[in-house]
């Protein structure tokens, strides 16, 4: 029970920052009544507030208070501080619903009766919406507050509950109503046996029948690859207006794109024997909804940007703007080519990898023969990413220099450079002289630069750095050599560069930029492309999340890459403020405006939701715009359901605005609500979906599920075939093409077991991670037995085959998983940022793999194999199988059983067999015998 009088402010940084000005009151004095002071005062009606919820933000949480008419969102407080509010909050609503029943006693009779024909009936699936709205029907304040949505048991005094009649049980006592429910499902079950046998032209399987009947306030059905969202989906609608619980115009049915709209039109159509545009239920998109809502509400339809329905058209307005910029705003201009050319990827310390291995394979861009490993514009090799920034910082101002150009100096006890000579000194003796190879030297002026990997507090990650930096040193003094240093502490506080200009100035070693033709030209284009995809989903994170600048800037400070951060939070502004103006000066809105626009115009009641039972399909693509647009259509009517279906292993759509957490804390963000599981998949073989399913899984904070298939296991169906580069490049088509080719002559053996008049073919598609991988050109090639489709991973997701050919499961910035694709930036505008490495590049492996019912050919670059391989050979063990193109099995590396035996040669030219995987594993064997 809370005191006579409680006030809540925004934490004081959040008041430095601008968070927030709220204050919101809690009185015993004025009970049923929350006073709040946020740009006016309001006094919010207890009876009036429907859901309480708090999310997490940037830099703070934010409490959200949704009433009848109105959403109050209070920002600015801490994680603490939100949980303790909302919990207030909820006691003193529960405490004035408690006084409202008692004071109305004289009704409770009546709804007494109410209860005990819905129980006695056991005509339908009781969730607390169902109880409630029977109350609703008896007038007055104890019914009122009985069928309120914010009634919780666990808060309702004891004495209130005692007094109650025992029917009042199903309210106060989640056990009964649950022993009531179970009871229910068994009947109902076989009641509609023979319904579900055929349902969508398929009999249900049982998790299918009971998340069809099953039918809480707020319903997640958390789904497996291959296994029948579509039609459970199809099976809910059919099922409730089976039963009558629902009219057909009282249902809409939410999915992410027209075609998959579409599909489900003619499924529920063909269901229930009616034509496509009879169906009653309204199936759409989020977009064509929110476009209806504010055509009803303001007589016509809202004007769009011309650009947003063409594929890529929104691409094409960001390069636009980006262009403007660039032409006419010198600060972006300088920021844009900082980015492109001295940031295109995150410098992340060597010691935030599990391993030196870990840490090569970030940082290598691609491999060389030589000691560099990283390469930086004008065809330089350099050691580190930070070298990377100095190099191209050097090119872009047109600055001569040597990278690692051998210098002579005295007594300088190097790191394992070049042994000494002896010269002869002007007096006859003898002076030992070595060879060093400072990382940057300046021809102009003899100048010698060293880069040295110490931190700010002088320590360095690497064994004995420390002496041979400072042996480095004093050869240079003693040498008497013009000489300066960098370090990698100036990296992380962003003063690299400055330092860097500032003593090159001091010896008037000219600095000349570069022109736009040369700049434009010598950067690499991925970088440009990686870099206006990730400013597309930037964009709408700061758009639907009304973000600032100063809250971008704070997040920047918790990145490993801070000045890289800094530069882009800033550019990533400009471009949004630009494009905001683009659509505000044209009139127009784009996708992401017209669900905001639509979700106001709900919460404000200004449009009337007519829907008791919203269904939404690929639920794990959500965003918080849309989610906001079904918090608030559910919401605006007190009694409205929520079934929302997906998968949350097939989560692939960060870069287009989806938020994972909203699936993963489901009841967190929609309230009370019923789990349940799809795990029997019609699709991969057993042993596709045991190894997938052992993979996804591997990222802890994935759902738990354990998947049986329909199909047998077929061993081996999971194949490696490892192709070798030539001049350090993988031409993948003739390969892809051979083994196509083989298989298709496979199948032509075995045509008997397969064939039939409805089959003529069986179906291969041929994946990649990135477009520019396509190994046809885009012309297909034809085949007798089979009919090949060719897709990225992610345009495959919601495809199936008999077989999936994937290409370049490689290690690689655009490998297998992709490294760019998990950039750090995207934590300046998500919420909580999934800390697992590569979370949703493992997902979208996930997907592609688990498109093939019989089986997978991984085509990978012999010498950079992916370590998604190796832990696909980690999981399966002697049920994957490596082969050449041919066909031809190699052996599996006894000890890792992630590589095969391959004939390597020793110094002295002895040849022996080692794994493929040297010198990660270094298992060898003697040369079998022959003959």
């Amino acid at each position: 029970m809370l005191g006579l009088n409680r006030t809540y402010r925004p934490g004081l940084i959040a008041r430095l920052f601008n968070a927030g000005s709220w204050k919101l009151t809690l009185s015993r004095k004025t009970s049923g009544v929350i006073r709040l002071e946020d740009n006016g005062d309001v006094e919010l009606p207890c009876l009036g507030v429907v859901a309480i919820s708090s999310a997490k933000g940037l830099l703070w949480h934010t409490l959200e208070i949704r009433s009848h008419s109105r959403v109050d969102r209070l920002s600015g407080l801490s994680g603490d501080a939100s949980a303790k509010l909302a919990t207030d909050l909820k006691w003193f609503i529960n405490d004035h619903l408690c006084e409202l029943i008692v004071s109305d006693g004289d009704r409770l009779r009546e709804i007494d009766d109410r209860l005990h024909a819905i129980v006695g009936a056991k005509a339908q699936y009781l969730a607390h919406a169902d109880l409630s709205r029977a109350i609703a029907s008896v007038p007055g304040r104890a019914a009122a507050a009985l069928s309120h949505p914010m009634l919780d048991p666990d808060l309702t005094a004891s004495t209130l509950k005692a007094a109650l009649p025992v029917s009042f049980d199903l309210l106060t006592d989640p056990s009964i109503r649950d022993r009531y429910n179970r009871e229910f499902l068994r009947s109902e079950l076989v009641v509609f046996r023979a319904f579900f046998d055929d349902l969508d032209g398929r009999s249900l399987s049982d998790q299918q029948r009971e998340a069809c009947i099953r039918l809480e306030d707020n319903n997640l059905l958390v789904a497996s690859a291959g296994s029948g969202k579509s039609a459970t989906m199809v099976g809910k609608v059919a099922y409730v207006l089976e039963k009558k619980l629902y009219r057909p115009e009282e249902i809409v049915v939410l999915a992410f794109n027209k075609s998959a709209a579409d599909e489900l039109n003619v499924r529920i159509a063909r269901q229930m024997n009616v034509d496509e545009d009879a169906v009653g239920c309204r199936v759409t998109t989020f977009h064509a909804l929110g476009r209806g809502i504010i055509q009803e509400v303001e007589g016509r339809p809202p004007q769009l940007a011309n650009w947003v329905e063409h594929p890529a058209g929104e691409a094409k307005a960001i390069e636009e703007i980006i262009q403007d910029l660039a032409k006419d705003d010198s600060e972006f201009q300088r920021l844009w080519i900082e980015l492109l050319i001295l940031h295109p990827k995150a410098d992340i310390p060597w010691e935030v990898f599990d391993s030196d291995t870990e840490y090569e394979r970030y940082v290598s861009e691609r491999r060389s023969k030589g000691r560099a490993s990283i390469r930086a514009l004008g065809d330089i090799y350099v050691k580190s990413l930070q070298e990377q920034s100095i190099a191209n910082w050097l090119w872009l101002n047109s600055v001569e220099f040597e990278y690692e150009k051998q210098v002579a100096v005295h007594d300088v006890d190097d790191d394992g450079d070049e042994a000494g000579t002896e010269d002869e000194g002007d007096d006859g003796e003898t002076e030992q002289m070595r060879h060093v190879h400072p990382d940057f030297y300046y021809p102009a002026t003899k100048t010698v630069h060293e880069h040295f990997a110490i931190n700010a507090d002088g320590t360095s990650p690497f064994a004995n750095y420390l002496m041979h930096a400072e042996s480095k040193r004093r050869g240079y003094r003693e040498a008497e050599m013009d000489f300066f240093e960098t370090t990698s502490a100036q990296a992380t506080d962003g003063t690299l560069l400055t330092v860097l200009k500032s003593e090159l100035e001091r010896r008037e070693i000219p600095l000349v930029q570069r022109s736009p033709d040369e700049i434009q030209k010598a950067v690499n284009p991925r970088v440009v492309k990686h870099y206006h995809q990730l400013i597309g989903t930037c964009i709408k994170h700061i758009r639907s999340s009304q973000l600032t600048l100063d809250m971008l800037f704070e997040r920047a400070k918790a990145l490993h890459d801070k000045e890289r951060a800094r530069i882009f939070a800033r550019v990533i502004w400009l471009i949004t403020e630009a494009y905001s103006k683009k659509l505000a000066d044209a009139g127009r809105i784009d996708f992401d405006s017209m669900i905001g626009d639509a979700t106001r115009l709900v919460e404000t009641r200004r449009y009337v939701s007519p829907y008791s039972l919203i269904l939404v399909d690929e639920f794990q693509d959500i965003s918080e715009p849309r989610a906001n647009l079904i918090k608030a259509l559910r919401q605006q009517n007190p009694f409205a359901k929520v079934f929302a279906v997906g998968d949350d292993w097939q989560s692939i759509y960060r870069f287009a605005g989806s938020d994972i957490s909203i699936f993963s804390r489901f009841q967190e963000n929609f309230g009370t609500s019923w789990q349940g599981r799809l795990e029997q998949t019609y699709r991969c073989n057993q042993l596709i979906a045991d190894v997938a399913a052992k993979f996804v899984q591997r990222n802890p904070a994935q759902l738990k599920k354990s998947v049986r298939s329909t199909r047998p296991a077929i061993s081996k169906s999971i194949r490696v075939v490892p192709v070798k580069p030539v001049r350090g490049k993988v031409d993948y088509g003739p390969a892809c093409r051979q083994v196509l080719e083989r298989l298709d002559g496979f199948l032509g053996g075995i045509a008997g077991q397969w064939r039939t008049d409805a089959k003529p073919k069986l179906k291969a598609l041929v994946l990649w991670r990135y477009n520019y991988l396509d190994p046809f050109e885009g012309r297909i090639p034809k085949f007798e037995h089979l009919e090949v489709e060719a897709f990225s991973f992610h345009r495959a997701k919601g495809l199936e085959a008999d077989y999936t050919i994937l290409i370049d499961v490689s290690e690689g910035d655009y490998g297998v998983p992709s490294r760019i694709e998990d950039d750090e930036l995207l934590h300046l505008v998500i919420p909580e940022p999934e800390t697992f490495p590569y979370a949703e590049e493992r997902r979208l492996f996930y997907v592609a793999l688990t498109r093939a019912s019989r089986g997978v050919f991984l085509l990978t670059n012999a010498d950079q194999q992916s370590r998604y391989i190796d832990e696909l050979a980690d999981i399966a063990g002697n049920e994957i199988r490596f082969e050449g193109i041919d066909g031809q099995a190699l052996p599996p590396c006894p000890k890792c059983s992630a590589g095969y035996m391959v004939v390597r040669r020793s110094k002295k030219r002895a040849s022996f067999m080692g794994c493929s995987r040297y010198p990660e594993c270094k298992h060898t064997s003697s040369l079998p015998r022959t003959g």
